[in-house]
Parts: C-alpha cells; structure tokens; sequence
C-alpha cells in the first residue's frame, strides 16, 4: 500500500522524479537560485509580478504485509522530504528579489521538515499492532494543515521575503524545533519509552 501526501507551495506533475533532480533533506544543504529548474523560472525587469513554486514534498508510502504492518511501529523511513528541481520555479524582476525567494524556499523546505519529523512522531506514538492501515490519515491532514498555516503566515509576515529579520528569525526557531526532533530522522530509530514502576 502507498499513500501519498502533498503540500501547498508544490508544483507537482503526476509523473516521478529522477533521483538527480531530487534532493532529500539534509541539515547541510542549502538551496540555491541555480536549483530551480522549471522551465518557468525567470528573472527579467519587465515583469509585473513575483511568483514562486517551491518544488518541496513530504511524501509517504510503504509496501508490506499485513504481518509485517502489524509488528511495525516504526515509519521514519517510510516518510520523506524532498525538494524537486524540475519542480521549483521563480519569477522575480531581479536577482535581489529572487535570492528573497530562494530564501523562502529554504525556508519552506527546514518548515517541511520540521512536519515530517512531527508527522513520524505521531505514527510511533499512535501505531498499534491492530491499528488501520489507514490510522496514519488524521495525523496527516491535522499537520499538513498547520504546516501551510505557518507557512502562508510567514510568506505573508516576511512581505514575500522582503521582511528579512522576520523571515530569519521565524526561521530560526524553526531549526531549533527541528534539532529537538532529532528522534525522527528519517534514518533515526526513537527511543522506547521506558515502562513506569509501579
């Protein structure tokens, strides 16, 4: 079974990405202007308007049977966040505005992050051995949803981008948020919890 969630910010075809153009998230990356690859992405002083497609996913899935879903708990690896170069497209007027979008993008993507993470520690904490295979879905549309709450506030707290203190600093405590889910890395096994003495 493969589920499958989508963000906003997206600019996502149904067709897949090859692995080149995907880059999954690390701590040490960052992108650049040069990663947005869209046929879109422009900069050119005539234009009107500012756009800007992240080109970031969390994305879901895992193949099983129903024994090995039922003595599963942990899904870290099963959730990802990936950032798709054939996805991402700017428009800006000039290279000022689009190093602003670049790092919102950035921005977008630690944001994503941060979700993934929270999005493994629920299914850890609420997987039960005859849970659903569908259990997973609340948690899901409960923190997508607050994702792209925060991420339409600060797009609109920043101006786009234009407000970099406000950006910095909302994305500041989002790196500090994330180094305190250290647990749910993709690659991470979280700690058992410790049964209670009586």
């Amino acid at each position: 079974m493969i589920y499958r969630i989508f963000i906003a910010f997206i600019f996502i075809s149904t067709f897949g990405f090859s692995q080149e153009a995907s880059i999954p998230w690390e701590s040490d990356y960052q992108i650049q202007l040069e990663d947005f690859k869209a046929s879109t992405t422009q900069i050119n002083k005539d234009l009107s308007n500012i756009s800007v497609h992240s080109g970031v996913m969390i994305d879901f899935g895992f193949q099983m049977s129903n024994v090995a879903f039922m003595f599963t708990k942990n899904f870290n690896s099963k959730v990802s966040c990936n950032f798709h170069r054939n996805a991402a497209s700017l428009m800006a007027p000039d290279s000022l505005k689009a190093q602003q979008l670049v790092k919102l993008v950035r921005f977008d993507f630690d944001l994503s992050e941060l979700y993934a993470r929270k999005i493994r520690r629920e299914l850890y904490e609420n997987k039960k051995a005859f849970s659903d295979p569908r259990f997973f879905q609340p948690y899901f549309d409960k923190l997508i949803a607050e994702r792209n709450e925060i991420s339409s506030r600060v797009y609109s707290a920043s101006d786009f981008g234009n407000k970099s203190e406000v950006l910095q600093q909302e994305h500041q405590a989002i790196k500090t948020e994330i180094e305190a889910l250290a647990d749910y890395c993709k690659l991470c096994k979280p700690p058992k919890k410790r049964k209670k003495k009586k």
